[in-house]
């Protein structure tokens, strides 16, 4: 099937982005890898204006096949994979028929994925599973939504009777890190809207994210000879947990869903004399999410009034909600949401709890709502994604097209 067989080829390639190397677009040298292998495969299938820049972005054009006039619409989606966990030698296979059973990726290492554990694997009985070996992430994210936008501009090719009007793709790279958005050309892409090919589950159509800033806290404390430290030391160490003791416990991601934000200690690296938190900020309501950066900025207040000036804490917004940006223009909701259902069935529109890169293209002046690819369990080994799935997504992409020609 060439749907699968373009996924299974993409995932061949690592392109794992770097979180430590953000000055540099792409953060990793081997995304350039995939890129490469786009544009010639953009190329060869006959697409037109392909191009890749220096930082890895591919764009490319399918020219109207109508003489209406008809709105320029756009197709993106990420090249790279997640910091957390390896994308190197990834080895997928494909389960058929899933029969709903417990799935073992690795006996030998004992990598198991669960129906106790993963509940949703019951809404894909009776269909085909690629899954990992238990040793990397499989790459759905984001290389599905490729896959899918890809085999679409086949798909239209192949069918001519499908009018349409001229669409642009693109694939970036840093998607994972915050970046992928940054560097994007919204004036080259030239489209009066577009679609991030991102999402999760089968039929789910986002226009809502988070709000997202990040907060680095850094301690500085005073190490002193443990046996003479009396009324002397402050151990940094016992300050970060005083700190993020000083954060709602109830508001972490552990603990929260739907439209409810979070504090997401992410990250601690700490010794008597200095330590480090970093957190990430997430809230679908810009004012709580205000809040919620006051709140990290009044915990250092408190600290610094219990032991001096010991703590600082830098602020970083990275993106805000989409909904700011395409609440005033249904149609572009209203397209996605019809055509999701006539290739599924049904349509279901959720909250993202986390950001695309659609979010920062919308405030860019791209409106970009996003549309599932099918994956599951993003960033870890137990991720898969149902032949099924991809199929509907690819049809939806056509569906678009077809729809706002008509």
């Amino acid at each position: 099937m060439e749907l699968v067989d373009r996924f299974l080829k993409y995932v061949s390639f690592d392109t794992q982005s770097c979180e430590e190397n953000e000055a540099e677009c792409p953060s990793t040298e081997k995304q350039f890898a995939l890129a490469r292998y786009l544009k010639s495969e953009l190329e060869s299938l006959g697409l037109e204006d392909v191009e890749m820049d220096a930082h890895a972005y591919v764009y490319a054009t399918l020219p109207a096949n109508t003489q209406k006039t008809v709105p320029t619409i756009g197709f993106i989606a990420h090249m790279d994979t997640s910091p957390d966990c390896s994308g190197a030698n990834v080895k997928p296979r494909i389960i058929q028929n899933y029969d709903g059973s417990d799935i073992v990726l690795n006996a030998e290492l004992g990598v198991a994925t669960c129906v106790s554990q993963f509940p949703e694997l019951r809404s894909h009985i009776g269909e085909d599973l690629i899954v990992t070996d238990g040793t990397t992430l499989l790459g759905a994210d984001d290389k599905a939504g490729i896959a899918e936008i890809v085999t679409a501009m086949t798909y239209l090719q192949a069918h001519p009777e499908i009018e349409h009007g001229k669409i642009r793709v693109a694939f970036n790279p840093d998607e994972e890190i915050g970046a992928g958005a940054h560097l994007f050309d919204v004036e080259k892409f030239g489209c009066d809207w577009a679609y991030t090919m991102d999402g999760g589950e089968v039929g789910e159509l986002e226009y809502e994210n988070f709000n997202a800033a990040s907060a680095k806290v850094q301690i500085r404390g005073r190490n002193v000879h443990p046996g003479y430290a009396k009324g002397k030391m402050l151990n940094a160490c016992l300050m970060a947990s005083e700190f993020a003791a000083l954060l709602p416990a109830g508001e972490t991601p552990a603990m929260t869903e739907g439209y409810e934000g979070f504090y997401h200690l992410c990250g601690v690296q700490a010794t008597v004399e200095e330590a480090t938190l970093s957190y990430i900020i997430r809230d679908h309501d810009r004012q709580n999410f205000e809040r919620r950066k006051q709140t990290v900025l009044k915990a250092a207040e408190t600290m610094n009034a219990r032991y001096g000036d010991v703590v600082s804490v830098t602020l970083k917004d990275q993106y805000y909600n989409m909904l700011e940006q395409v609440s005033d223009k249904p149609h572009i909701i209203d397209t996605a949401r019809r055509a999701i259902t006539e290739a599924c069935g049904f349509c279901t529109v959720v909250p993202i709890r986390g950001g695309t890169d659609g979010a920062q293209l919308s405030f860019k002046g791209l409106p970009c709502p996003n549309i599932f690819a099918g994956g599951l369990n993003f960033h870890g080994r137990n991720e898969f994604v149902p032949v099924q799935s991809m199929q509907k997504a690819m049809m939806t992409v056509v569906n678009i097209c077809r729809i706002t020609a008509e």
